[in-house]
């Protein structure tokens, strides 16, 4: 069970999972419905997260992935296969749950997710599923909420945002074998070098576009200066301190989505 949860990328998955429920909290969801959105978004990001290792697979075998969980023997590829097959069956009904409406914006939010690993990723469109899905995925907790009724705009660019800074990201530390098994997106062809700057001028501009829409307060006020500090540590920073202030801006990116 612990390797096959590691081959769904369980980091990202929680972390996804977590950011609707927070979104749910937010918008006044009903425990009931709460419990849907997240059921519904865990499932996704399940099917997203495996059907990433499977489609990897002979990638990961070609460079050694030993520190994943298929290839390294771990977990049998049959055992993510049927994994996976039941996610995207359970995802179906438990997004439809949340309204009609909703559940076919969150299906989109999936759909987008799985273009990333059938072949955007190694593009230079690899950043327009993060963008859509981060987005929209707002806009998904929002249409399940008691009113039914988009978020203000703000709210899907700022995800938009968080969401391409996070691909940006999360990138870096797989940028050699993706490289040697003829990956190239965005994030490969900006390199080493202008990745962290790149990554903290769009997680930045998620800063402002939720500062621009949901009022200078003393929270954003200070939420700002934060921002502040860790670009600047990100832009001038050596070794692991640009990745890791990336990181911190992201934090402070979605604690204002959420509470903005």
């Amino acid at each position: 069970m612990p390797a096959l949860l590691r081959a769904a990328h369980g980091g990202p998955t929680l972390a996804v999972t977590v950011l609707a429920l927070l979104l749910g909290v937010a918008a006044d969801l009903t425990p009931g419905r709460l419990v849907l959105v997240g059921l519904a978004v865990l499932a996704g990001q399940l099917s997203v997260g495996w059907s990433n290792d499977l489609i990897d697979l002979p990638r990961d075998r070609a460079v050694g992935r030993t520190d994943k969980p298929i290839p390294a023997g771990q977990v049998g590829e049959r055992t993510v296969r049927l994994a996976c097959a039941a996610a995207v069956v359970a995802v179906v009904p438990l997004s439809l749950a949340c309204g009609l409406t909703a559940g076919a914006v969150h299906l989109a939010v999936v759909a987008s997710a799985w273009s990333y690993n059938l072949g955007l990723k190694a593009t230079v469109w690899s950043w327009v599923p993060y963008a859509f899905s981060f987005g929209i995925l707002t806009v998904f907790v929002s249409l399940a909420g008691p009113l039914g009724e988009p978020p203000q705009w703000w709210v899907p660019t700022a995800g938009a945002l968080l969401g391409v800074g996070a691909h940006l990201v999360n990138v870096l530390p797989d940028l050699a074998d993706d490289a040697a098994t003829g990956v190239h997106g965005l994030p490969h062809r900006l390199g080493p070098r202008l990745l962290p700057v790149a990554a903290t001028v769009v997680l930045v501009l998620g800063t402002l576009v939720v500062v621009l829409g949901a009022g200078l307060t003393r929270a954003t006020l200070v939420a700002l200066v934060v921002v502040a500090l860790l670009a600047l540590v990100a832009l001038t920073g050596r070794g692991r301190a640009p990745f890791l202030a990336a990181i911190g801006i992201a934090l402070v990116d979605v604690v204002l989505l959420v509470v903005g």
